[in-house]
């Protein structure tokens, strides 16, 4: 019973976040600038939903007229928030310490990422944090680092605009699907300077890049005790 108390506890546990706004150059644009962020801080749990690609119902976004400049090679920051009227920094303004799981972000090429709404194919890796060796997860740098999910622009993708997904996977409930919880926003950018030297290939489509039954997905984090993560998705693209 020892085990089973903290097991309900954080299974039970609804501490959200949202990631509220992007920081580049040491600029943060603010919130809702050029990030499409929702009113809610709910997650989404089927991955079967079009809100897997950049958020939706039952958590709708506002539109931004917003995009946001980005040098290719430069690394940006998702900033992370509880909701979108916390202010704080500290490690509960960000997200429950007890939803433990990976960090990613993709990209996906638009033509136009103020209307373009990111479901379907096009969308590459290009960060992913899981569980280190000493059994920290990437939500928990992200917790205790002020909420900065840090995400590097690769330098050989072509210039344009992109949306931007960030996401954290909460993997406190994940015993069973649905269970795991998904948090994602997108950002919309305009990549500069890039060489357009490498083309992305190894492309998945939202949704459609997890499936409930992924090892990733669908997995206890308490017990047995997790010795290797698999962090679902693509690989991570690299230049």
């Amino acid at each position: 019973m020892k085990l089973l108390a903290p097991i309900l506890a954080a299974s039970a546990a609804s501490a959200h976040t949202i990631f509220t706004s992007l920081e580049v150059g040491g600029v943060n644009h603010g919130t809702g600038q050029g990030v499409r962020v929702p009113s809610y801080n709910g997650p989404i749990e089927n991955v079967d939903s079009n809100s897997m690609a950049c958020n939706g119902s039952p958590n709708p976004t506002t539109p931004t007229s917003k995009v946001i400049t980005v040098q290719a090679g430069q690394n940006v920051t998702a900033i992370w928030r509880y909701m979108l009227s916390t202010t704080g920094s500290a490690p509960n303004d960000i997200m429950d310490s007890t939803h433990k799981g990976p960090t990613l972000a993709y990209l996906k090429k638009v033509n136009d990422a103020t209307t373009d709404s990111g479901v379907g194919g096009g969308w590459f890796k290009i960060q992913q944090d899981g569980m280190d060796s000493s059994g920290k997860w990437g939500t928990e740098r992200v917790i205790n680092g002020q909420g900065k999910h840090s995400i590097k622009i690769p330098e050989c993708i072509a210039p344009g605009q992109y949306l931007l997904r960030a996401e954290m996977i909460a993997l406190h409930g994940a015993g069973n699907y649905p269970g795991a919880q998904f948090y994602m926003e997108c950002a919309q950018i305009n990549v500069v300077g890039g060489t357009g030297a490498k083309t992305p290939s190894n492309t998945v489509s939202f949704p459609g890049a997890y499936k409930g039954t992924d090892p990733g997905v669908k997995i206890s984090i308490y017990w047995p005790p997790v010795t290797n993560y698999q962090i679902p998705g693509p690989s991570v693209f690299t230049c």
